[in-house]
């Protein structure tokens, strides 16, 4: 009888989620994009093991699970630096590791960042929920039965795909994990509730990242901004950052209060009662996700030409990462 292609949870670490590029096409329906929030660590993740039409992978945070693979498989480790061990032996991350029917994989303390990504052969064989397998925990949708990853838990693996030739991902193809970060920003929509004094605070002083930032959203502590007095709408709170709902942007920027800016990520509402006086452009999602507490941030306005530049950038710098593999 063949071995069952699956890996078994013995640690799950503190939230092992599986996740892709998303759920598109909701939004409208409240329903977030959701996927992996560093998209192109998890791009070459599933690149090394051949996988390419998307599929699913695990996305660990901080403190990653311990696992024992139920059959031969090909496994990838990329994202934040992390000592990755087969059987105790210390391997290489950003390299296909091939596992034998028992192994164990498991994980030192993570040396930067937040995130890691780990790639099987053949991909997480979850149901499809909605177009994809990403895990919405707040909306216990998708992935391993809607949530985190549990001791005991038994994760299918779907049947593999033909490898790359490359079996490692050049460092020059590899993110930087910084502590310190400029994030491009668009303003609006509503920038100008901002008086001068808190729109130069926002863009111009430095920021840092607290504990407090998860899939949904990251919040950072600074100087804090100042709104403009003006009668609240009908509809509106009492908050001087409250608006008549509104629709949110992927990567808006709220500062309730005036103190801290909340970036919102893939898991975020959809809409809600708070100004959006920036978005993070398309381009510096992954880099955002990749931030740690304590990360020292600075918003770098830039204009529309400026972010659909970055976008392009990006997606060359990924093709010709995956390239490289070829």
């Amino acid at each position: 009888m063949a071995s069952e292609r699956a890996i078994e949870i013995s640690q799950p670490g503190l939230a092992t989620t599986v996740q892709d590029r998303g759920r598109i096409g909701y939004y409208d329906l409240g329903i977030p994009q959701g996927g992996a929030l560093d998209q192109y660590s998890a791009e070459l993740a599933n690149a090394l093991v051949g996988n390419v039409d998307g599929e699913a992978l695990l996305e660990c945070t901080y403190l990653g699970p311990v696992l024992r693979a139920l059959a031969p498989l090909d496994v990838a480790v990329t994202g934040a630096p992390v000592p990755v061990k087969v059987n105790g032996a210390e391997r290489p991350q950003w390299t296909r590791l091939s596992l034998a029917e028992g192994d164990e994989l498991s994980f030192g303390y993570i040396g930067g960042g937040s995130r890691y990504y780990l790639a099987f052969s053949g991909g997480i064989d979850v149901p499809s929920v909605l177009g994809s397998r990403s895990t919405y925990l707040l909306g216990a949708l998708g992935g391993f039965h809607g949530r985190k990853l549990a001791a005991g838990d038994v994760v299918p693996i779907g049947a593999p795909g033909a490898l790359p030739r490359g079996s490692v991902i050049d460092p020059e193809h590899r993110p930087v994990f910084s502590a310190h970060q400029d994030v491009r920003v668009l303003l609006g929509l509503y920038d100008h509730r901002l008086t001068d004094r808190g729109l130069a605070n926002l863009v111009e002083e430095e920021w840092t990242l607290t504990p407090v930032a998860d899939r949904a959203g990251l919040r950072y502590d600074g100087p804090g901004v100042e709104w403009r007095d003006r009668v609240q709408p009908f509809g509106a709170g009492s908050d001087p950052s409250n608006i008549v709902d509104a629709g949110y942007a992927v990567g808006s920027i709220q500062i309730p209060g005036g103190t801290q800016p909340i970036v919102l990520h893939r898991d975020a509402v959809s809409g809600g009662g708070y100004a959006m006086v920036a978005t993070v452009i398309s381009a510096d999602m992954d880099l955002v996700a990749r931030a740690a507490p304590g990360t020292k941030t600075h918003f770098r306005p830039v204009d529309l030409s400026a972010a659909l530049v970055a976008r392009k950038d990006r997606t060359q710098r990924l093709a010709a990462a995956l390239a490289s593999l070829t």
